[in-house]
């Protein structure tokens, strides 16, 4: 198990990455329109992304 928790947490690093690293203009402009979200925005693009992501596991999991 604490394996299989190193390997996602590496994978996700690298996934992070990518896009400051190829396009950092773009990076920079999404960081400062989200400063700019209210509190309900974020917290509903939060949910999204980790439903999203239990959707993927699901799907991985068949």
């Amino acid at each position: 198990m604490g394996n299989v928790l190193f390997t996602a947490f590496a994978l996700m690093l690298i996934i992070e990455g990518i896009l400051p690293f190829l396009l950092p203009g773009l990076w920079r402009d999404t960081f400062r329109r989200l400063t700019e979200m209210g509190d309900g925005q974020i917290r509903f693009i939060g949910l999204t992304s980790m439903l999203a992501g239990l959707v993927l596991l699901y799907i991985a999991r068949l």
